[in-house]
């Protein structure tokens, strides 16, 4: 059987994006300049992407059952995401409160919510979805342990495995050498390779000591510095494109999303930079990560 699909295991959340001139100062109130309400979680930002890129795609997570959880359902399903595997919880939908400054840059806050309820079970549910997928997504705004056994059962169905190790939590070596691809950012690059990431010298350096997991492609996202793409022999640096910034929630989802696109369509390893790069610097040019992704189209029309 042909397997050309991609399964998505992760987080769904609901986003409140306050868009601001600063933080506020400890026991201050301070007004923003605008709210938005949408979609977002890592696990259903990188599922909405490869779906507006065109790719069948399935997420597999859990939702609270309130009416966040309602809209997003509807949300996903908008953009062609199919989440007939995505199950409710008897506890609140997953929370993310988006601070984003006047320079596009943000902080975050999460609240995990209906995402810790997933289960082994859940995955074992999903198992016709990892025997039709070529790729399998994961994140970790989910139970470590079930991202563990979920990059267990990818492997017995021979999908090819990405890990954002995002946020930065310790993992198994045992199922990280299992990965084919690990994706993260400087902070994350910096808590796995115990030392200092922050320019593109620094992730070049560290390349060959975070390769002993991945045994196929390390990247290294570096937002405005661009990103470092790592095959075991060849290290490529992509700059970052020049664009007007609005505010950068999803940036790294919408990369992912289009770098599974590029392994889809067995592009070399710069076409798969530089095409990521491409979608995710068109994300950051409107607000709210989901609705901000491109489609296929439009990136035809972009490029």
């Amino acid at each position: 059987m042909q397997k050309n699909a991609v399964t998505i295991v992760g987080s769904i959340n609901y986003d409140i994006i306050l868009k601001q001139k600063r933080l506020p100062e400890i026991g201050e109130t301070f007004s923003a300049e605008s709210v938005t309400f949408c979609g977002g979680g890592k696990g259903a930002n990188q599922a909405v992407q490869c779906a507006k890129l065109g790719l069948e795609s399935y997420i597999v997570g859990k939702i609270g059952n309130d009416h966040f959880g309602t809209e997003l359902l509807a949300n996903m399903e908008k953009y062609g995401l199919n989440i007939d595997y995505v199950s409710q919880a008897d506890t609140n939908t997953g929370l993310g409160v988006v601070n984003t400054i006047s320079d596009g840059k943000l902080v975050a806050t999460i609240a995990k919510g209906a995402n810790y309820r997933l289960t082994f079970e859940d995955i074992d549910n999903a198992h016709s979805l990892f025997e039709k997928s070529k790729i399998v997504i994961l994140q970790l705004e989910i139970p470590k342990q079930v991202v563990e056994y979920t990059i267990k059962k990818a492997k017995e169905t021979n999908c090819y495995v990405i890990l954002n190790a995002a946020p930065a939590s310790e993992l198994d070596v045992e199922y990280l050498k299992m990965v084919d691809c690990l994706v993260v950012n400087e902070t994350e690059a910096s808590f796995y390779a115990g030392e200092r990431v922050s320019t593109v010298e620094e992730a070049e350096k560290v390349c060959k000591k975070l390769f002993l997991y991945p045994n196929h492609l390390l990247i290294i996202t570096l937002g405005e510095k661009g990103s470092i793409l790592f095959d075991g022999t060849k290290t490529i640096h992509i700059p970052c494109r020049t664009v007007d910034v609005v505010e950068t929630t999803g940036a790294g989802d919408s990369y992912i999303g289009a770098l599974t696109y590029g392994l889809i369509n067995d592009l070399s390893l710069e076409k798969l930079g530089e095409l990521a790069t491409i979608v995710s610097s068109r994300t950051v040019t409107k607000i709210g990560a989901q609705d901000a992704m491109p489609t296929l189209f439009e990136l035809n029309e972009y490029v």
